[in-house]
């Protein structure tokens, strides 16, 4: 339906804090209903080399034939908020200072908010951020070249917040043919390559900035303890540019610009773009309304460099199992905290991030074989892989991993039958207890937390203080201690360094 535009778009898509990174990800995974459209094909994508000189042209042919695809997206929330609201209307604050304590009044209002997005389909669809419009409860599309006032709802087809993609539909679409953005290969991209970025920065509407990439493979997290790869660029990104293209010097879309790096929740030079190559896989499945990935249930970690050689291995690869979810597939296939998870379905595992990869992408109710090291020994499990559901794994309590000190840093007493009560560990527990974990130092680094029960040190079983200390002392300097944790109801193995 047709409405009217009221403001401009405001609201900040990138949370800041005090240096650190800026990005509003969501966690939900709730899904609109399918598409009425009847098909979708995943569009194509030109491979080739981007090659050709630059002259004082190049970025106004590029603006002046991407622009129309970009379209601008103003959202509306329903949310509830304090009367007496210490924070005032800044969600953004929240985030990371949370609720004020005792203020049971609420009252319950809108909250509006802008973003970017790109047409991908001829047919009304759009892509753009999850964080754009998540729990959106009205979605407005404004169009480049529009008059003023004239805006389209849409609605949401499918979220992904593991990517922080989202594709939309119109509810009804404009009387003109819609442009329809054209895919290159991310893959392809590199430090120094140009690039352009299209969005709405701070509600002002369609506008261009230009730079270069600075660099690829950068870790990004919008889901806790899952990563994603994006590309790294100083082209000018702000708020408002979230869900925007990033576009190569054929005007082709490489990234989706989705957060930034700065103290005052504006440009900064470092902005972070998801490569289109990983968005693009997933279109077919955001269309049809919901990504299904696999899951093993294990916390995972990598090898450290001081460590390979103590697990037996001849070279630094593989993951290290942290922790295994109970009643998971791995947990019922027989994984243990410390085997090193070596080989999966056939091929070695290089690190963490390639063994989450690999899994995410295995259909659920696969048998796969997962080769495990164990005290020196290959093991052959066979996992049946489950479906991965972030909404219930991002409200999990978290095993925070925190680092393990210097000789080593953390202070023991024993485990006595009320401190196991206390702690919430399984009665028959026995072990050293950590009272204490010294700032800065390697305990701490490797994970050790205060009310951690250290139950085995070198896969030797140790039943007091004194004897977690014994094990501790045996360790030489520049060598890495094997600690079995039991952490609540849970056990946690750690690779601790002795310096």
């Amino acid at each position: 339906m047709l409405t009217s535009k009221t403001t401009l778009f405001s609201a900040a898509l990138i949370a800041v804090g005090s240096m650190t990174i800026g990005m509003i990800i969501a966690s939900r995974f709730n899904l609109s209903p399918v598409s009425s459209a009847q098909t979708f094909a995943t569009p194509t994508m030109n491979s080739e080399p981007v090659t050709g000189p630059i002259d004082a042209t190049t970025f106004r042919q590029i603006a002046q034939e991407q622009t129309a695809m970009v379209v601008n997206i103003r959202t509306e929330t329903r949310r509830r908020t304090e009367l007496n609201d210490f924070f005032g209307q800044d969600d953004l604050f929240r985030r990371f200072f949370g609720q004020p304590p005792n203020q049971p009044e609420q009252r319950e209002e809108t909250v509006q908010a802008a973003g970017t997005g790109f047409v991908i389909d001829a047919e009304g669809l759009i892509l753009t951020n999850n964080h754009v419009v998540e729990d959106a409860t009205k979605i407005e599309i404004d169009f480049f070249g529009d008059e003023e006032g004239v805006v389209y709802e849409a609605r949401i087809l499918g979220r992904d917040p593991l990517t922080d993609s989202a594709v939309l539909e119109l509810i009804e679409r404009p009387d003109q043919e819609l442009p329809v953005a054209q895919f290159g290969d991310s893959s392809k991209m590199a430090a120094g390559d140009w690039v352009m970025a299209i969005g709405n920065p701070f509600g002002l509407g369609h506008t261009v900035t230009v730079g270069v990439v600075s660099a690829i493979g950068r870790p990004f997290r919008p889901v806790r303890g899952r990563q994603t790869d994006v590309i790294q660029t100083d082209a000018a990104i702000n708020p408002g540019n979230s869900g925007g293209p990033l576009l190569n010097l054929r005007g082709e879309v490489v990234g989706i610009n989705t957060a930034i790096v700065s103290d005052r929740a504006s440009n900064a030079g470092v902005g972070f773009a998801i490569p289109s190559n990983v968005v693009r896989e997933l279109l077919t499945q955001l269309h049809s309304g919901k990504v299904t990935r696999g899951r093993i249930g294990v916390q995972i970690m990598d090898v450290s460099r001081e460590s390979y050689e103590d697990f037996g291995l001849s070279d630094r690869m593989g993951a290290v199992v942290s922790s295994v979810v109970a009643d998971a597939p791995a947990d019922a296939a027989g994984m243990e905290p410390g085997d090193v998870i070596i080989s999966y379905n056939g091929e070695g595992v290089n690190d963490t991030q390639d063994l989450q990869d690999r899994v995410a992408r295995t259909q659920p109710g696969t048998s796969v074989p997962v080769v495990v090291l164990r005290a020196g020994e290959e093991l052959t499990l066979h996992v049946t892989v489950e479906e991965l559901d972030l909404e219930t794994e991002n409200h999990t309590p978290a095993q925070a991993t925190e680092d393990v000190s210097e000789g080593f840093g953390m202070t023991l007493q024993d485990l006595t039958p009320q401190t196991a009560r206390r702690l919430e560990v399984p009665p028959s527990t026995i072990g050293a207890v950590v009272i204490n974990v010294e700032r800065g130092g390697n305990a701490e680094g490797g994970g050790v937390q205060p009310g951690d029960v250290i139950v085995s040190v070198n896969r030797i079983e140790v039943g007091s203080a004194a004897e977690a200390i014994r094990e501790l002392s045996t360790i030489e300097n520049g060598r890495t201690a094997f600690l079995l944790i039991q952490r609540a109801s849970t056990r946690v193995f750690l690779q601790v360094l002795k310096e």
